[in-house]
């Protein structure tokens, strides 16, 4: 390119000095009163002025060609000099060389482009970057699939999934970091959202990283809830064993003779074992065993999970839809867990339909473009309301008279042992309760 703007600059002084000298001579016989000779002067500064216009006009369209070329990605194009003029054979040699230099470049360029955005896309960050109106310069994979779009160049697309969405990621500034919840087919999502900022060719733009937390925060809560459990089950199980124990005692060997104390004293025996039973419940959640995961199918697991939960209820009036794609589906996870979880899910399922005589449960597993694994469970029966679907999960709540609130959490603390995860999903278009069992 140097050599090029060198040449170029030289042969200008050169040729404007020669018309100089011409335009010079012009003047000089035409005052000389040399008319014939100035008559001749000019017609040669005449065609100096054309032959230098032409070549202008050449070397002009060469550039442009060579500038089209590059822009069409078109590396075949080559100029061809004059054999006999050896400037115009310098000139298409720079040419080429400087075109084959920008097209390198280029190509460097396209290819560094590429190599950003796979390293953007194997990330497991959220990243959009987005000027002060919003329009979306850049984003990646990871960021479409937090946000459930296909598409993603203006943060108004957000609008749909939460207008709070929208305010929140335009007001955020630089260095700033806050948490975000929202919902969408997955379910309740909960991101951090770190900002920074960059100026590139006079604009400003932000930097935005997201993090799905949802794990991070369900592993707290489970934990927590164990924690708080094993000290429960150990300060019930301390108080309650010797009060069962005495009364056992003292019933068997007769102390209890007057009437009244004798029914106070089984009263106490039966609400201390009671009381057993009930924490022995809740010590299945702290006691899972270590999943031990193995390759089996799902299509004839689910098949067994189907007819064991219609035997344990009566459910005739159910109707249940399996589908499983492809047909030979495999899943590698421990098969004793998760029948705990299906079967849970089933009978809950059941129970939201009650005796409702067009009741129907489908489930729906199929493979994702990730290779993940994903059983849908759906019904038609009684729909959670918005103010019980988040605490659902939690451990001790329920809402059924004789229920103990174990059933959901323990299973979605099986799905977490299990690498997976469990969702309720938003209510769909045919008012179906969703719940999702999702494998990585």
């Amino acid at each position: 390119m140097k050599k090029l703007y060198l040449y170029i600059k030289e042969s200008f002084w050169l040729w404007a000095l020669i018309l100089v000298l011409c335009a010079g001579t012009v003047v000089f016989l035409f005052l000389d009163k040399r008319y014939e000779w100035c008559t001749i002067a000019t017609i040669a500064l005449f065609f100096s002025v054309r032959w230098l216009y032409l070549l202008y006009r050449k070397n002009t369209k060469r550039i442009t060609y060579m500038l089209e070329a590059l822009e069409n990605n078109d590396n075949t194009l080559r100029f061809v000099g004059e054999q006999t003029n050896s400037s115009d054979a310098s000139i298409s040699y720079l040419l080429n060389k400087v075109s084959q230099i920008l097209f390198e470049a280029k190509t460097e360029t396209i290819q560094q482009e590429k190599y950003y955005e796979l390293i953007l896309n194997s990330i497991n960050t959220g990243i959009i970057v987005l000027d002060d109106n919003g329009a979306v310069y850049q984003k990646n994979n990871e960021t479409l699939r937090i946000f459930g779009l296909n598409v993603f160049t203006h943060i108004q697309q957000l609008a749909p999934i939460n207008a709070l969405l929208v305010e929140k990621i335009a007001a955020i500034q630089p260095g700033e970091n806050i948490q975000l919840q929202f919902t969408n087919e997955r379910g309740i999502i909960h991101i951090s959202v770190k900002a920074s900022d960059i100026h590139i060719a006079k604009k400003h733009l932000r930097i935005l990283a997201l993090s799905d937390i949802n794990s991070v925060l369900d592993e707290k809560e489970i934990d927590s809830w164990i924690k708080l459990i094993r000290v429960l089950t150990h300060e019930i199980m301390n108080s309650i064993t010797p009060i069962t124990s005495l009364s056992d005692t003292m019933l068997s060997q007769g102390i209890a003779d007057i009437e009244e104390i004798h029914k106070g004293l089984e009263t106490i025996s039966a609400t201390g074992k009671g009381l057993i039973s009930f924490v022995e419940s809740y010590r299945k959640f702290t006691r899972t065993p270590t999943p031990e995961p193995t390759l089996f199918y799902i299509k004839p697991f689910m098949e067994r999970m189907i007819k064991l939960t219609q035997h344990q209820l009566a459910c005739e009036h159910i109707s249940f839809n399996l589908y499983v794609t492809p047909d030979d589906l495999i899943l590698y996870a421990d098969e004793n867990l998760i029948q705990q979880v299906v079967v849970n899910l089933l009978k809950n399922a059941m129970e939201a339909i009650n005796n409702n005589p067009d009741g129907v449960i489908n489930i729906n597993a199929y493979c994702t473009t990730k290779e993940e694994v994903v059983i849908d469970i759906s019904n038609n029966g009684l729909p959670i309301p918005f103010e019980i679907a988040e605490q659902i999960f939690i451990p001790f709540f329920t809402t059924k008279e004789k229920g103990n609130g174990i059933g959901l959490s323990l299973s979605r603390h099986i799905m977490r042992l299990s690498k997976g995860s469990l969702t309720l999903l938003p209510t769909n278009s045919k008012g179906e309760t969703v719940f999702r069992l999702q494998f990585n």
